[in-house]
């Protein structure tokens, strides 16, 4: 077994902006329901009201094969006083920790086949899961989110535990620059209000928080009353309501009554500054303008604002940065908030450029946009940017559900659909208006304080009336229903068309019904040999992202125009000899989308100006590994587990060899890639959704056809090389507050090996199972020791190539820990194996997540390619999920004892 430990050396204080955390988790129910109470219904989406308070949500998307349960608890970082910094989101954690009725929630989850996660940001906490969509599945989910509100544990022993843990999470932002630099924006451009506090809470805080306050803060803010439940997927409507009243509808609403936040943050009356010195390699310039919050009439033009400067490639502060080598990448976002937030820009420097002069250009153009005429162009661009976004959302039920949340913490869900209909009526004078308002020197953070001879503000209007605002909106759009379609293996097979083009590119369609006729693709085509692609391994990373960076026809702002009026995403990845385009669009729009994919991949013009600027995001992301303990140890596995010499195509090289062959690379290499190595003769096609089928494969074929490649295309075969002896590094990362911890066991294995199953469902249940696993119960629920932590195994379909991984993120004094507690969980693994409930548990979870993966049509496309490659249908997945069932413990038990010794 391989061990790699990255360690830092030094350390220091910070915060973290944004936050994710753990899980959801188990609930109760109770008698004499309260039966909720209609109050509106908005484009699919009906609100009821308990007696106790509670807000429902409820979005039934019968073409949908899951359902999703979101409780979201309308606190946050906001409502946070004196010394309860981060108390939000540490109770995030802690309410996954079981009530009486549901002791183990993790595992609970786990058993229902659950994908789940808990949020905490400024406005709200949110925690949400998606399961099969069952009677069972719907009425656990609905039992758990009642149960955890208001009965959770909040125990003083798990504060312990889980408090490093928090702890660790918040040393691990420690190690990003970017994320560091905008919490010290925030916390300077917000002298009173709480959104200057990070989400995570400051370090004294989260370490010295006493349980007594902690219980305090759950039993304030965890009631009925503060909280607003989303169902939505594919549900009964009575039986949701049933449940909700059953389980929910007996919780009592509390005597206390919840106060409002009533701190304002006074207009900013000088420009304000900050500096982060830390290790790294990337300059970086950030700027922040207060604005109004997203309920305002002004936020939507503001958003609009910001996709007009930062939008690639004709994004104004893009253009005046990017092509002329002052900076390598820019990106904003406006953050509208219940109160009045911030528009935030990034600007990574380009290496050798004086920061100053990037920042200086950077305000210029900023400060003096409000004088500029916008057009009409640039404008409806960045509305078809954002509305396409919320038209793709829209066909995603599940997140639709989430993305409520957010917008009931502004004040009211209604706010999602006012808010783009908002969108939909901005005009050039509106962006060139709110720029000139919001976009102004003494409103910024960033520059240096230069005194003033009078006061120059700019005052930032208050919240609206935002029952006032929504108290008569109808709505303005439906969006088509889908067909109901249970993902199951044999369902799947029934369904899919499997052909074949003339070129040779094999096909395989599913075409069904979908919300909002929605459609995904994927198309693999397979290049070179491992003699061609010597010394080409650099040049390939360029391939596909080039290809989308213009054509003969269109530049790379007009592909993107194209695939915003047709509200569909097109993107290229892949790795050596492997070049794959994925893409969605609606039924209507696929056949020019298709067509465009064909222009993309026979007539692309390979520009010189986008090559630079793509080498340049390259280098930049390379550099800036060059000091990440994670990014460190991963690559020294890569390279100790992969002992090729440097001419062969699968040598890994150190991040600095591959800064060095990145400077190397040519525009002519990447174009005698494409001339003499790409063709359409050997590939996969997958498509998923609401389609016509022999149109779809008509167009592909047509710009396939006869498209030859010149050189061969031979398989790059890869092996397990277990002739590596087993060892351990240590790599010192200066500056850097969390350690990485990975290992690794390579094993002759595919796939198709008998043992394959008990193995995938060993590393299953010891570390892939989310908090509910092994590694999670020892090294995070019991120890406290790591907020990410988990196992991995795999195997290739066609070369003897396995891979059995564990690794965790700690804080470096915790590293020895660590590493012990993992090496002493896979021992006992080995040594006493798994039982007869724990396997039969693992195995039901295990195979519910699979149906869940499969309710992706994204996901299922992508499936049914990597059949088309190895030759299968799904009846391989079917048996291969029949072999998981019937295991039994001595099976896994020899499995794991045959093969995952440490050597």
């Amino acid at each position: 077994m391989i061990v790699v430990r990255a360690l830092p050396r030094l350390s220091g204080p910070a915060a973290l902006l944004v936050i994710l955390a753990a899980s959801v988790l188990p609930a109760r129910g109770d008698t004499a329901p309260a039966a909720p109470k209609k109050i509106v219904t908005i484009e699919g989406i009906t609100e009821y009201r308990l007696d106790n308070g509670l807000r429902i949500l409820l979005f039934p998307d019968p073409s949908a094969s899951n359902v999703t349960i979101n409780l979201t608890v309308l606190v946050g970082s906001r409502h946070e006083g004196y010394g309860e910094t981060g108390m939000a989101h540490l109770l995030e954690h802690m309410v996954f920790k079981g009530t009486p009725l549901h002791p183990d929630i993790p595992k609970a989850l786990r058993d229902h086949g659950a994908a789940f996660n808990g949020t905490t940001w400024v406005d709200r906490t949110n925690y949400f899961e998606t399961m099969p969509a069952t009677d069972e599945n719907l009425e656990f989910g609905i039992r758990l989110e009642a149960d955890r509100l208001v009965n959770s544990f909040i125990r003083r022993e798990d504060l312990v535990s889980e408090m490093t843990v928090v702890r660790n999470e918040f040393e691990a932002g420690e190690n990003n620059p970017d994320y560091i630099l905008s919490q010290r924006m925030m916390a300077v451009a917000y002298e009173w209000h709480n959104y200057g506090k990070s989400t995570i809470g400051n370090r004294s805080d989260i370490e010295r928080v006493p349980i007594e306050r902690l219980q305090a803060f759950y039993r304030k803010y965890y009631q009925p009353d503060n909280a607003v439940l989303i169902v939505a997927g594919k549900f009964d409507e009575a039986k949701a309501l049933g449940y909700i009243s059953k389980y929910f509808g007996v919780l009592k609403k509390p005597n206390r009554v919840l106060e409002t936040t009533y701190t304002e943050e006074p207009p900013q009356d000088g420009e304000r500054t900050v500096v982060l010195r830390r290790v790294g390699k990337v300059a970086i310039v950030g700027v922040m303008y207060h604005i109004p919050a997203g309920a305002h009439e002004d936020f939507a033009a503001v958003q609009v604002l910001n996709n007009v400067l930062v939008s690639e490639p004709s994004g104004r502060l893009y253009q005046a940065l990017v092509p002329t080598k002052l900076a390598s990448s820019v990106s904003g976002v406006a953050y509208g908030w219940h109160d009045p937030g911030v528009i935030e820009f990034g600007i990574e420097v380009e290496k050798n450029r004086p920061i100053e002069e990037v920042r200086d250009k950077a305000l210029d153009l900023l400060e003096t946009l409000g004088q500029q005429k916008l057009t009409e162009e640039e404008v409806e661009r960045a509305k078809r940017q954002i509305l396409k976004q919320r038209e793709l959302l829209m066909t995603r039920s599940n997140r639709v559900g989430i993305e409520l949340s957010d917008w009931a913490a502004k004040g009211d869900w209604r706010l999602f659909f006012l808010h783009r209909d908002r969108v939909a009526q901005v005009t050039p004078a509106d962006v060139a208006r709110v720029a000139g308002k919001y976009l102004q020197r003494t409103n910024r953070t960033v520059g240096l304080y230069i005194p003033t001879d009078q006061p120059q503000r700019s005052p930032i209007p208050p919240t609206p009336d935002v029952l006032a605002l929504v108290k008569d909106y109808k709505g303005t759009q439906e969006i088509a229903q889908g067909e109901a379609f249970d993902p199951t293996p044999a369902n799947i097979e029934k369904r899919v068309q499997r052909s074949t083009l003339p070129g040779g590119v094999k096909v395989a369609l599913l075409p069904q019904k979908t919300r909002g006729e929605a459609v995904s693709a994927v198309l693999t085509l397979h290049y070179g040999n491992d003699q061609s692609l010597k010394g080409q391994t650099s040049a390939t990373q360029f391939l596909g992202p080039l290809m989308l960076r213009g054509t003969r026809k269109h530049t790379r702002q007009q592909l993107q125009d194209e695939l915003d009026k047709l509200g569909a995403r097109l993107e290229a990845g892949g790795v050596i000899g492997d070049l794959t385009f994925t893409l969605t669009a609606k039924r209507r729009t696929l056949p020019a989308v298709l067509r465009l994919l064909g222009e993309v991949l026979r007539e692309p013009s390979f520009p010189a100006d986008e090559f630079d600027i793509l080498r340049r995001e390259i280098r930049d992301g390379l550099e800036k590994s060059l000091t990440e303990p994670t990014a460190l140890a991963a690559r020294a596995l890569q390279r100790t587990l992969s002992p090729y010499p440097p001419d062969d195509v699968r040598y890994v090289p150190t991040i600095q060899e591959s800064i060095d062959r990145l400077n190397a690379v040519t525009l002519e290499q990447v174009r005698k890639l494409h001339a003499e190595q790409l063709g359409g003769q050997v590939g996969e096609l997958a498509i998923v959704g609401d389609f016509d089928a022999d149109e779809a494969v008509k167009i592909v074929a047509s710009f396939l056809d006869g498209w030859h490649a010149s050189v061969p295309y031979r398989r790059i075969e890869r092996p397990a090389r277990t002739d590596v002896p087993g060892g351990r590094q240590t790599i010192l990362t200066p500056d850097k507050e969390n350690a990485f911890y990975i290992a690794a066991h390579m094993l002759a294995m595919s796939d198709r090996d008998p043992d394959y199953p008990a193995l995938r469902i060993a590393s299953y249940l010891f570390g892939e199972g989310s908090l509910s696993s092994r590694l999670g119960n020892r090294v995070r629920q019991k120890e406290g020791l790591s907020y990410g932590v988990r196992s991995g195994f795999a195997a290739d379909s066609r070369d003897k190539s396995a891979r059995f991984v564990m690794y965790a993120i700690t804080n470096p004094v915790n590293i020895d820990k660590v590493d012990k507690a993992m090496l002493e969980e896979l021992e006992k693994l080995i040594k006493e194996g798994v039982g007869e409930r724990e396997l039969a548990e693992a195995q039901k979870a295990f195979l519910e997540q699979e149906k869940v993966q499969r309710g992706n049509d994204a996901a299922l496309a992508a499936d049914l390619a990597e059949g088309l490659y190895d030759d299968r249908t799904f009846a391989f997945q079917a048996e291969l999920e029949a072999k998981i069932a019937a295991l039994k413990p001595a099976d896994v038990n020899e499995a794991v004892r045959r093969h995952l010794v440490p050597g």
